[in-house]
């Protein structure tokens, strides 16, 4: 059975929910948007599980103040299981009155799945392409 119109839309609030809680600094809430063995591997490394993740977006937070822009998100999926990509372009925020850098732009592809009823990244990859 193909995702119901509401499954979709719980997957593309997941995608917001990511970028709003790593953009804030909300290590733990950009955490629980993965399964609790859920993997993410970017230039940065591979993180696993909850622990490293929140880790993860810890660090990042402590780097820089940065805002996630996504856009062209395909998701297919059937049941419980989902697959994703969308393109990311990363802007690095600058001091008051200056404008924000484009840092890179990326792809992301996501292995999705419905985990305690809410729909969570299985697997999350972000690869640069610029």
């Amino acid at each position: 059975m193909a995702l119901t119109t509401d499954d979709t839309i719980a997957i593309q609030q997941l995608y917001a929910r990511y970028n709003h809680a790593i953009d804030s600094g909300n290590a733990d809430g950009w955490a629980a948007c993965f399964t609790p063995d859920g993997t993410f591997a970017s230039a940065s490394g591979n993180f696993a599980g909850t622990q490293q993740l929140a880790d993860f977006a810890r660090a990042f937070a402590a780097r820089m103040k940065a805002r996630h822009w996504v856009n062209n998100l395909v998701i297919d999926g059937t049941g419980n299981e989902a697959t994703g990509s969308c393109y990311l372009m990363l802007l690095r925020l600058a001091g008051e009155g200056q404008p924000a850098s484009i840092m890179t732009t990326a792809i992301y592809r996501d292995t999705i799945v419905k985990h305690g009823g809410a729909w969570t990244f299985a697997s999350r990859t972000v690869t640069g392409d610029a």
